[in-house]
């Protein structure tokens, strides 16, 4: 639910309420809160994503919040109430956006999109008598808050001596009706399930026919039952008891023999059914572009795995258990209904109000769920801080106020799970109630069939017995259907990931650089992480990459020079302009086969947790000894590795625990040197290396950098000195480019890069 808000100009909201008084639409109450149209935001980066597409749903288009992905867009910050803005206008809605007072709020449009909790978007959609407020809220459901707690969540400024709160008003008009293309909407199929389930139906028929023959030798029992006490017990031959029990005794072994070779087959299946999934649900991560992993954060990814196992045991375990529990209920009602017609109307009138009640429940189980699982996050986030930072608290002396903070987090979890309780508890006091009274009058009504001889106390016994083996398979089916609302959701956040484009496609064909140059080329590109931002990120760039020379790219921070290396390694595709290879397109390369011939060190390069030697040779070939050698002694690591006990086969900890920044650095270095590659970049390569390391690596790489092409990123301008071209970039524009003693001659911006780095005197 992390979003961001950007300031734009806001209507005054006196001519939102005067408009909205002339079309008659400021009546608040005629928003039927039972049918408003509610989606859940698929991850925490979209949730103004879902809100504007219940609007659109409550205006009469539906879209898919894949397609509205594609107006307004998601940065790593969330999505901004401009970008909002920008996507409903293009859908043909006219936007009006305020700061506005809660009595303003009652005379505007609804439904509107509310900035909430200053990180989060909502949909309010009715007032009711001006004190109850109905909230669309994307991460939980709807919920109705009453004013106090409403303005708690929505009041972020005062102004004026008023309260205010940032809200956003959406009108239709004839364009958004006119809109006939991508108004496809989401599909919570469970048809790709069936593959994986295909390839098991002999197992699957095996534990059916398992539980077939479980359910037939489990028929048995009341029938030995009722002879024990109408042959046994009256005729008084103990005999025939022994006999009765021993077949009993058989009948259990042989239940219990089913029963566990049924578990060890499903065990077998759940094992190779989660693999498979969690294994392709991988495989399409790796084929989604580098862009796609700038929205997400690792919370999300790690649900959607937890939505993996939720679903492994729905297909098996829950799916199984259900289908057992439909064959126990058929064939004992069947029973049942044979023994007695009214204890069986009894039963089945009782348990259809069982499942009315339980029903009753789903919604604001679903809401508390989504509560509960937000403030279990937060609570896992403000834990896993506490005690990562606890050297930094106690060395700031903010324990205290840290300490308050995690106890906050606390409260709240406690309020939730107390409302959880709360609700389970009702809802079992109802179900109690409702079996109970069942027993009771089934106990009735067969004693009292049994009194007028109509049944024999063997069948009363029987039909008690039958009735016990009933109420297990009811309380499964209702819990099945819980199961059902959970996976209908993750299905649904699985099923966005499987469906979003690839990187690579049918034009990215190229696997060699066409033409006689393997210069490196960007005509007039222009580029920007968030669509919706006005300022550009890199503006109109043209320049020449040289092939086997050293190109250094500098300047101040934020002024773009990480974003260049990454549009060449094809992170993100160019909005304007093209970036060429040799004479050819970006577009056109696949870009597994363009990165396989770069050797990248990036400012963020993950050190994997395992040994040295494979953090070196981490592609996925074998280890060539003496590449490993050279790469390390280029990146002069070499005589800290051999003082390793274990040398190359020493363990790193995850993210380079034990290692300084300067080895990690190092590692990276030789990480790139050892791919053997035509093109190297280095963004800050060297920025963690003391002085004397930089020297000796930098003269390293001098010599490795023959026959190659090499782009240098750097803020330490001594690494660059010797380049043989130098690009200078200010916000995003090329200002000045040649080499070392041309730009210093110039005394322009370069010359101020570097007069308090380098002895200009040289």
């Amino acid at each position: 639910m992390m979003t961001f808000f950007k300031t734009q100009v806001f209507a005054d909201i006196n001519t939102i309420t005067s408009k909205t008084d002339r079309n008659g639409a400021g009546n608040t109450e005629k928003t039927d809160s039972k049918f408003f149209p509610f989606y859940h935001q698929h991850d925490s980066m979209q949730c103004g994503i879902a809100c504007l597409q219940m609007i659109c749903k409550y205006h009469g288009k539906e879209y898919s919040q894949d397609t509205l992905s594609r107006y307004c867009f998601a940065t790593n910050e969330g999505v901004s109430l401009l970008g909002i803005s920008e996507a409903a206008t293009r859908l043909g809605l006219h936007t009006t956006c305020g700061r506005v007072t809660t009595e303003q709020l009652h005379k505007a449009p609804l439904p509107c999109i509310l900035h909430w909790n200053q990180n989060h978007f909502v949909v309010l959609y009715r007032i009711k008598k001006g004190k109850i407020f109905y909230i669309a809220d994307p991460g939980k459901g709807l919920v109705t808050y009453d004013n106090r707690e409403f303005k708690e969540h929505w009041l972020s400024t005062r102004s004026n001596g008023e309260e205010k709160g940032i809200a956003m008003f959406l009108q239709p008009t004839p364009a958004f009706y006119k809109q006939q293309e991508e108004t496809t909407k989401d599909k919570r199929s469970f048809r790709f399930l069936l593959g994986y389930l295909r390839q098991y139906r002999r197992y699957f028929g095996q534990i059916i026919l398992g539980a077939l023959v479980g359910c037939l030798l489990q028929l048995i029992f009341p029938f030995l039952t009722q002879a024990i006490v109408d042959v046994g017990i009256v005729h008084q031959n103990l005999n025939f008891i022994y006999l009765i029990l021993l077949g009993q005794l058989v009948l259990t072994i042989s239940r219990a023999s089913v029963d566990f070779i049924r578990r060890w087959i499903l065990l077998h299946i759940s094992m190779r059914i989660n693999i498979s999934l969690v294994s392709d649900f991988f495989i399409k991560l790796l084929k989604l572009p580098m862009s796609f992993f700038d929205t997400k954060l690792m919370g999300d990814l790690m649900q959607r795995m937890n939505d993996h196992n939720r679903i492994e045991k729905f297909l098996t375990t829950q799916m199984l258990n259900v289908t057992f529990s439909l064959l126990s209920f058929v064939v004992f009602g069947c029973v049942l209904f044979s023994y007695n017609l009214t204890i069986f109307c009894i039963f089945l009138l009782a348990s259809v109000l069982y499942a009315l009640w339980i029903a009753l429940f789903l919604g604001k189980r679903k809401i508390l769920d989504y509560e509960l699982f937000e403030k279990q996050a937060e609570n896992s986030n403000k834990t896993y801080q506490f005690i990562t930072a606890m050297q930094e608290i106690k060395l700031q002396d903010c324990e205290q106020r840290r300490r308050w903070e995690w106890e906050d987090v606390q409260a709240d979890l406690f309020g939730v799970q107390m409302k959880s309780l709360k609700l389970q508890q009702t809802q079992e006091a109802g179900s109690i109630f409702i079996n109970e009274v069942k027993n009771i009058v089934i106990t009735v009504v067969a004693a009292t069939a049994v009194i007028h001889g109509q049944m024999t106390l063997g069948m009363m016994l029987a039909v008690q017995y039958i009735i016990g083996q009933l109420n297990s398979p009811v309380e499964q089916l209702m819990s099945f259907l819980y199961s059902l609302q959970d996976v209908k959701i993750s299905l649904e956040r699985i099923n966005e990931i499987h469906k979003m484009k690839n990187e690579e496609n049918e034009h990215r064909l190229l696997n060699e650089i066409p033409g006689i140059s393997n210069d490196l080329s960007f005509e007039h590109v222009g580029f920007k992480y968030d669509p919706h931002s006005p300022k550009m990120t890199i503006e109109d760039v043209s320049l020449t990459i040289p092939e086997t020379k050293v190109t250094a790219i500098v300047g101040a921070s934020g002024s773009g020079k990480t974003t260049l290396l990454k549009l060449l390694l094809g992170y993100y595709p160019v909005m304007n302009g093209e970036i060429k290879i040799g004479e050819a397109n970006l577009n056109s390369f696949n870009l597994k086969w363009w990165r396989r011939q770069c050797g990248v060190v990036m400012q963020d390069g993950v050190i994997f947790s395992e040994s040295i030697a494979r953090n070196i040779a981490v592609d996925d070939g074998d280890i060539d000894g003496e590449r490993l050698l050279r790469a390390v002694e280029i990146a002069n690591i070499k005589e800290f590795i051999m003082s390793l006990p274990m040398r190359f086969s020493t363990m790193i900890g995850r993210d380079g625990i034990g290692l300084s920044q300067g080895q990690k650095q190092r590692i990276l270095i030789a990480r790139a040197v050892y791919k053997d590659p035509l093109y190297i970049f280095l963004d800050e390569a060297t920025n963690a290396l003391d002085a004397k390391n930089e020297r000796t690596i930098v003269e390293n790489l001098d010599q490795f950098y023959k026959g190659r092409t090499v782009v240098v990123v750097a803020h330490r301008l001594s690494t660059v000195k010797n380049a043989h071209q130098i690009i200078v970039l200010d916000k995003g524009r090329i200002v000045e480019t040649g080499n070392h003693a041309s730009l210093i001659e110039k005394k322009g911006a370069y010359y101020n890069l570097v007069k308090n780095q380098l002895e200009l005197g040289n």
